[in-house]
């Protein structure tokens, strides 16, 4: 028998409980099989009748109980004595007990690690959730709502990565590294290369590298992107998430709209079964195809008035301030037509909408609308209330473009620290050709968010950004 100061390097073995479970689960009560496994996990419960002992293992895939009689069991007392949270491996045959529980006899057993700290029991595990976050290596052993969430998003990742590559998409990394801070309004976090000497940023986003290789020739391109914006943190906001970025040559936002919700809804059949699915104590339907309006038009559905970029001035800013939206001197009509519409309506839309429409004013990456002048081909996708991604026909004029950054560098000189800067190379590839394009962007951590019906995104990151501990 293995002591505590004899640790074993390695254990061999043969058999995972899930594997048990579904090849043993329909035993009659009362059956001694002939099969002798070798398993290893934690020990999550115990107890103690006299001469027999029970067990609860977990590994990764499962649990099952363990039957250790006396007579069986070598050492006894000490394996009565484990503690909860102990890493062990038992051999032994599988079998049910009198009540019909599939079970594993301790027939040999090894201590593989000792925890050194109390393990929450299966009952009452962790319940203040500050420290579920801080102690994520135990809240996954005892919360299985947590564990399912994390399973369901590592589904989520590999069955869009696959619907993506079966429609012609390839997977390419980025750089993490920019030398200058684009693709999204966002305020960056900054670093230092002492090589080289120079600062450099962590991407807010990685469109201007994908669209880039669009120049290049990769005509259905995407990346899933960790990206980093240093901003508060809330139910919705971590400073690292991971984005899904995309670029299709020869599409607009109609077809990337199509496949967004084609996307989403594939998802929602995979994993969960159907296109509907429970948030917020609500049922949401993800079924395509879904809703098309313009900002203008559903802000006009809420306040009961029509507005567009030829609303007088004083009349969007008496609007805007009549719902509280925010307003400075530097707001163009455009910009007042953003607030206003996150002020009034964004969060009160729950079945799955495509936001159509952005004003040019706050889409500075975005092609110009082709019917609509002062607009651009831009959408949001708004699920319950909230953002799931963003998208746009891309603008490929490379002298729009520089005009555009110009603007955009003219507002962070002004103060706007998430103003973009004109990025001369990107402008070099826009003057090499970008053939017509549509772009993609969609918070993966809030579609998994969505799909495990969780509202926190601290629930769907395994380590979230967290306040030191005091």
């Amino acid at each position: 028998m293995t002591t505590r100061n004899d640790i074993p390097y390695r254990y061999e073995r043969d058999s995972i409980i899930g594997d048990l479970i579904a090849e043993h689960g329909g035993l009659e009560p009362g059956t001694e099989t002939e099969t002798i496994v070798s398993v290893a996990g934690r020990l999550m419960l115990r107890r103690v009748q006299g001469k027999l002992a029970f067990g609860t293992l977990q590994d990764s895939t499962g649990r099952v109980q363990l039957f250790a009689p006396s007579k069986a069991t070598p050492d006894f007392e000490e394996f009565c004595a484990l503690n909860l949270g102990d890493w062990i491996g038992v051999k032994g045959i599988v079998m049910t007990t009198r009540r019909g529980e599939l079970s594993i006899r301790v027939d040999e057993w090894q201590l593989l690690a000792p925890t050194r700290r109390s393990f929450p029991d299966k009952w009452h595990g962790i319940t203040d959730v500050d420290t579920r976050y801080r102690q994520r290596y135990v809240d996954l052993w005892v919360t299985e709502e947590a564990r399912r969430t994390f399973v369901l998003r590592s589904r989520a990742v590999s069955l869009t990565r696959r619907f993506l590559e079966d429609r012609g998409f390839m997977e390419v990394e980025t750089p993490t590294l920019h030398p200058l801070p684009g693709g999204a309004l966002a305020k960056p976090f900054e670093t230092h290369h002492n090589a080289l000497d120079m600062d450099l940023f962590l991407r807010i986003a990685p469109e201007l590298y994908l669209k880039r290789l669009t120049v290049s020739g990769f005509e259905r391109v995407f990346e899933v992107a960790r990206v980093f914006r240093n901003e508060g943190v809330s139910t919705r906001h971590n400073p690292e998430f991971t984005m899904l970025e995309l670029y299709q040559a020869y599409a607009d936002y109609s077809d990337i709209m199509e496949l967004v919700e084609q996307l989403v809804q594939h998802l929602a059949i995979e994993l969960t079964g159907s296109t509907v699915v429970s948030f917020g104590d609500r049922d949401l339907d993800l079924k395509a195809p879904w809703r098309r309006v313009t900002m203008e038009d559903l802000i006009s559905e809420h306040v009961g008035e029509q507005i567009n970029l030829e609303s007088p001035m004083d009349e969007l800013l008496a609007l805007a301030e009549r719902v509280g939206a925010p307003v400075k001197p530097s707001y163009g009509p455009g910009k007042l037509i953003l607030e206003i519409y996150e002020a009034t309506v964004e969060a009160k839309v729950w079945e799955p909408t495509f936001v159509m429409d952005y004003p040019a004013e706050v889409s500075p990456l975005s092609r110009d609308h082709r019917h609509r002048p002062g607009y651009t081909e831009r959408f949001e996708a708004i699920v319950a209330g909230r953002e799931l991604c963003n998208a746009f026909s891309e603008l490929v004029d490379p002298d729009e473009q520089r005009a555009r950054f110009e603007n955009q560098s003219a507002l962070r000189d002004a103060g706007d620290d998430e103003a973009m800067v004109v990025d001369e190379d990107y402008l070099r590839a826009l003057e090499y050709g970008l053939p017509p394009t549509g772009g993609l962007g969609i918070g993966m951590d809030r579609l998994v968010m969505l799909l495990a019906g969780v509202e926190s995104i601290r629930d769907v990151v395994l380590f979230p950004t967290l306040r030191p501990e005091q």
